[in-house]
């Protein structure tokens, strides 16, 4: 039976949590939906990632509004990916002033943002409930190079791009006197990371610095928050395991003169043992072998996923 595309079988509603990481810090999850952080500070909320549609998020608002009534003034995008940002114009009503991305996710937007609305929209029915909702594609009101600091009152946190990975714009968010950081899918846990925008030499080198951080707590992508820093540094070893051996392997396809449906075959036997029963991961991995054999044959920018190139490699890559 051939399976059917991406997501769109996934149709069971996940149970979300909100947890308390302080009494100014929260990680919003999903059972390996994307997730979402949020930080209070004296005198307004900092949402980190916005959920998929502005109906959707609505969910995490009245989480908020369950420990606060102070404005949601600030909404950071870790990176582009729709997912993540098109539910961004629900907080204009809750106080937002600023959408804050780094200049690498500005210009994946300006590059490529229409055709991955398209795309993502078609591979998550789920997750883009209630999509008529979008007014459009979500722009940052404020561009960041590497770092920028926001004080929320006396609270200070700071946002930084520490390097590519997930996609070449990606930031953190991190609260240095508490050492709590939101990574974005710069780390991901108990999830298959999703790597067609990646950049995958980089990804390892970014990790390390994110590890020199020494965070005590880490929101990660997807998958559970990670509340010690025993369990901070699984997260950061289990997503450098999985990028490393989905690059090694597309290297060897493609030493080997393999096509990209062998290249398929072989990075499953290196794969499928160490990740083949977490979240997304039959979803996410023909978007990640396209991209990693791309990256290992020297296509450095990842080309631009549309809904028919979504389509047509995925039909190509089923047995």
């Amino acid at each position: 039976m051939t399976k059917k595309f991406a997501s769109q079988a996934d149709l069971e509603e996940k149970k979300t949590s909100f947890i308390k990481l302080s009494d100014n810090a929260y990680a919003y999850t999903a059972e390996g939906d994307p997730n979402s952080g949020v930080i209070i500070g004296d005198d307004s909320v900092m949402v980190i990632d916005t959920t998929a549609t502005p109906i959707m998020a609505q969910a995490l608002i009245a989480h908020i509004r369950s420990v606060t009534d102070l404005p949601i003034k600030y909404v950071v995008l870790s990176h582009y990916h729709a997912v993540r940002v098109l539910g961004a114009s629900a907080y204009a009503a809750e106080g937002a002033q600023q959408v804050i991305a780094s200049r690498g996710t500005h210009e994946m937007i300006v590059e490529r943002g229409a055709q991955d609305m398209q795309s993502e929209i078609e591979r998550f029915p789920r997750l883009f409930a209630g999509v008529e909702s979008v007014p459009g594609l979500t722009w940052p009101t404020m561009v960041f190079d590497k770092e920028m600091a926001i004080f929320m009152g006396k609270l200070e946190v700071r946002l930084m791009h520490i390097g590519m990975g997930h996609t070449k714009g990606d930031t953190i968010a991190w609260i240095p006197s508490q050492k709590i950081c939101f990574s974005g899918d710069l780390v991901e846990y108990d999830a298959a990371a999703y790597t067609g925008d990646a950049q995958l030499e980089e990804w390892p080198v970014t990790l390390e610095a994110l590890r020199a951080l020494d965070a005590e707590k880490l929101v990660p992508g997807r998958g559970p928050a990670l509340m010690n820093p025993a369990e901070v540094n699984a997260g950061i070893d289990y997503t450098k395991d999985f990028v490393t051996t989905l690059l090694q392997s597309a290297k060897e396809a493609v030493a080997a003169g393999k096509s990209l449906k062998e290249a398929m075959a072989h990075a499953r036997s290196r794969m499928d043992p160490k990740f083949g029963h977490v979240f997304i991961y039959e979803h996410c991995l023909p978007f990640d072998v396209t991209r990693a054999v791309d990256e290992a044959g020297g296509i450095k920018h990842p080309r631009i996923w549309t809904a028919e190139r979504d389509k047509e490699m995925w039909h190509a890559l089923q047995n």
